[in-house]
């Protein structure tokens, strides 16, 4: 959605022109695929982390157009809420020193923005849902004045008819109702983006699909909202349920939600396109002058503004990308089930294995998906996201008498997937002292059974122990993550508790 739209009412005949348009472009990607258009092989990734800006006391803070002014750079952008921001990294090309090149980059580039958060009396806080939003600080009046985002919220709110309701049962439930989509910029997360050529984009995003589930165990950073402790990773829970537009008899009749995990193994990239047309009606039938076919016909490539846009109100965790790059058109996989966070470490680590397991998943003899049902790797999503790094997982049993069990995540990762994680990133040509040293947190994480969600936890329990209520115990284990977040040392070593009085 990081297109720039402008607000403006929609008649009855902008959809049915925007359908129109939205079928002309789908055939123009299906003509580009049969041409064999696309970009050769580049190995090319690109990181996005969307990000809060909070005071010295924990609490949130709706300033980011007064921090981008001073931050000024094209870097840093807007996000959904005034409390965000997005910190956008360059492409890079997978292999070498890349990691530790993108780990320093954004050691610098967050730096720096901290610091310029600082002279408005903020600072930046890298975490899936700061733990001290409170509900009202997710009101309409705090989406960033930015067209596109007044413009998809009206959108969303009329496509539903009705408030929204929050209703998530985790460690504690939390229900309660909004009338706008503010809540969705609790939620802050990374997206890792991998260029594939079309021939690739099957085998990755399905490798990707099947490990979401090992990511959100890994990685979960997310266990408050609104002052109760839920899943351990409640984005996923939040994102649905905050941008649903269907009230609740459509749910009863099955209707997808727009944020999705999707319901199969693919075969082309074609086909998800084609699934975002079909079952999603148009939130923004903006209509750009391009004809598509006939700038086919005349031998150029077209922009497909309208697919792009559609595509970007399709909140799937793995999402199919179409792009431009000095006018060449390529294909992306953009993995967006990852929180913000803990610290620059732990993402880049959360990044390795990724794109190692991916390539390697995706390169296998016998792909997983062959052998992992579907249903099972969303059930392990959804599994992951209430239970974190306890999470057990399906997964194919080894070797060839086929079948499934289930295993706890930290085990099916030591065992099986870093190894296979390993060989992925010697196959990008990575840095080896790099991929053991990032590995070697992923690797630390599960023989401590430590991630972010389990530190923001144990630690909130410590404050409540200590004797502090609810909301203070909350702040307290805000600013001790922000203040060890800062320090950068991977998550699995922070110390549980907060030093002196809180």
């Amino acid at each position: 959605m990081g297109e720039k739209v402008v607000a403006g009412g929609f008649d009855l005949s902008d959809r049915q022109r925007y359908r129109k348009k939205l079928q002309q472009c789908l055939e123009g990607l299906g003509r580009l695929l049969a041409e064999k258009r696309f970009d050769r092989p580049k190995n090319l990734m690109g990181v996005e982390i969307e990000l809060n800006l909070a005071g010295a006391d924990g609490m949130p803070m709706m300033m980011n157009a007064e921090v981008l002014e001073r931050i000024a750079s094209r870097d840093f952008q807007t996000e959904l809420g005034m409390f965000n921001l997005e910190v956008n990294i360059v492409p890079h090309r997978l292999g070498g020193r890349v990691l530790d090149q993108l780990a320093e980059e954004l050691r610098t580039g967050l730096g720096y923005a901290h610091r310029k958060a600082n002279e408005v009396g903020a600072g930046i806080v890298m975490i899936g849902i700061l733990p001290t939003l409170g509900r009202h600080d997710l009101v309409s009046a705090n989406l960033s004045d930015v067209d596109r985002y007044q413009l998809l919220n009206d959108q969303i709110v009329t496509a539903r008819g009705e408030d929204f309701t929050l209703d998530i049962s985790g460690v504690e439930h939390l229900t309660c109702t909004f009338g706008s989509i503010a809540p969705e910029a609790a939620c802050t997360s990374v997206q890792l983006h991998l260029q594939v050529t079309p021939g690739r984009f099957a085998d990755v995003w399905n490798a990707a699909q099947a490990v979401s589930g090992i990511q959100i165990a890994l990685g979960a950073n997310s266990p408050f909202l609104f002052g109760r402790e839920l899943w351990r990773e409640s984005r996923p829970p939040l994102f649905q349920q905050a941008t649903d537009t269907r009230p609740p008899e459509l749910q009863a009749q099955g209707v997808r939600p727009r944020t999705w995990f999707g319901e199969r193994w693919v075969e082309s990239a074609y086909e998800l396109f084609e699934e975002n047309l079909r079952y999603f009606p148009a939130l923004l039938p903006i209509c750009d002058d391009e004809d598509p076919l006939l700038v086919l016909d005349d031998g150029g490539v077209p922009r497909l503004q309208e697919l792009v846009l559609h595509n970007g109100t399709v909140y799937r965790w793995n999402r199919p990308v179409y792009g431009l790059a000095d006018g060449v058109p390529h294909l992306r996989v953009e993995n967006r089930v990852l929180p913000a966070g803990p610290t620059v470490t732990d993402v880049i680590a959360n990044a390795a294995f990724y794109y190692g397991l991916v390539r390697a998943l995706a390169e296998d003899a016998r792909p997983v998906w062959k052998r992992l049902p579907f249903e099972a790797a969303e059930e392990n999503f959804d599994t992951a996201c209430r239970r974190g790094i306890d999470a057990e997982i399906i997964w194919p049993k080894p070797g060839r008498a086929g079948g499934t069990a289930r295993v706890p995540a930290v085990k099916l990762v030591r065992d099986e997937l870093l190894p296979l994680a390993a060989a992925g990133l010697d196959a990008w040509g990575i840095e080896p002292a790099d991929r053991d040293y990032y590995l070697g947190v992923i690797e630390q994480r599960c023989r401590r059974r430590v991630n972010g969600a389990s530190w923001q936890a144990d630690t909130y329990h410590r404050a409540l122990d200590a004797g502090l209520e609810r909301e203070a115990a909350l702040a307290a284990m805000t600013r001790r993550y922000s203040e060890l977040m800062h320090q950068g040392d991977p998550v699995h070593t922070w110390p549980v508790g907060f030093p002196g009085p809180a």
